[in-house]
């Protein structure tokens, strides 16, 4: 794994960099700059760096207290499976300020091996409903 550091300072994410990569992403099709500004305020955000520039971004909409939902864990495609996802994600859960949350979630298409790995179980309890609204 690369030395990389991870850091919670919301000033250091590069915006442009990661709005456009979560646009291109699968599940962020549809979603706009304004949509990111509004999100990344409104959540504990992680960057992960390698010299300085910015090689991953994850988020955690939370209440900080009880409940928390992973959400835009992405890694600039170049710096892909070399363990940063994993450490993002860790880096999230050990956060002082969601110490107490003991229940996170997800949604993920592909990488339920990643997710595993850290302790996240597929739900089969028949108990977890959603909601989708449709963007437009």
């Amino acid at each position: 794994m690369p030395d990389c550091e991870i850091s919670f300072d919301l000033s250091r994410i590069d915006f442009r960099a990661t709005s456009d990569l979560l646009m291109a992403s699968y599940w962020g099709a549809g979603r706009s700059d304004e949509v990111h500004h509004r999100a990344f305020t409104n959540s504990l955000c992680v960057g992960a760096y390698i010299d300085g520039k910015q090689v991953g971004f994850g988020r955690a909409i939370t209440d900080r207290t009880v409940f928390a939902y992973l959400a835009d864990i992405i890694i600039w495609p170049e710096h892909r499976g070399q363990g940063i996802g994993s450490r993002l994600v860790q880096a999230l859960i050990d956060h002082p300020e969601v110490r107490t949350v003991f229940h996170w979630s997800l949604s993920t298409s592909d990488a339920h091996g990643l997710y595993e790995k850290l302790g996240f179980k597929p739900s089969t309890d028949g108990r977890y409903m959603r909601f989708d609204r449709d963007p437009r």
